[in-house]
């Protein structure tokens, strides 16, 4: 395992066996969200990894995009996108596919969400094999926004998710 993150951070990632389905390993984040300093630690890597970048918005994906990503916006002043599964969006939305192993998902997020121009950071929790956050890359593509870089607190380096988001700079905090 390679990570950026503390010890503690990587220490907090709980393992269950089976979930949602027999044969997957699923990295349980919610430890590292219930422990208030954990949390925080997390937040402030996409943020010092954010700042840089200077970003007008930045775009979570559903769900626990949400919650590192409206955080991380909130601190630096910028906007805040949801890409969300659809029909879930009040507005009129734009929409983009993706396969999963076992059927195709959609993600959407509104039509006026990204002005031309916009420079953008899409944030999740975790990359597996890449096609929500290919999608929700897309989606900003159409909109005009220039997509700055990708950021994840985990990636599952042996499902090669990043190679569906080249050319755009991917960075990760924890690599199993």
């Amino acid at each position: 395992m390679q990570h950026l993150a503390s010890d503690r951070i990587a220490n907090a990632v709980r393992d269950v066996i089976d979930f949602p389905k027999p044969g997957i390993l699923f990295k349980d984040i919610t430890p590292l969200l219930s422990d208030g300093a954990l949390f925080h630690e997390a937040i402030d890597l996409f943020l010092d990894a954010c700042k840089p970048l200077r970003p007008d918005k930045i775009v979570g994906i559903d769900a626990r995009g949400f919650m590192f990503g409206s955080a991380v916006a909130y601190e630096l002043g910028a906007g805040f996108i949801p890409v969300r599964k659809k029909g879930k969006l009040p507005y009129q939305t734009q929409e983009a596919s993706y396969t999963l192993e076992y059927g195709e998902a959609t993600v959407e997020m509104h039509i006026d969400a990204i002005a031309p121009g916009e420079r953008i950071v899409l944030i999740d929790d975790l990359l597996a094999t890449g096609g929500n956050s290919a999608a929700a890359a897309k989606l900003i593509s159409q909109a005009g926004g220039h997509l700055l870089e990708v950021q994840f607190l985990i990636e599952l380096a042996f499902l090669s998710g990043r190679k569906h988001l080249a050319p755009v700079p991917v960075k990760s905090f924890l690599t199993y």
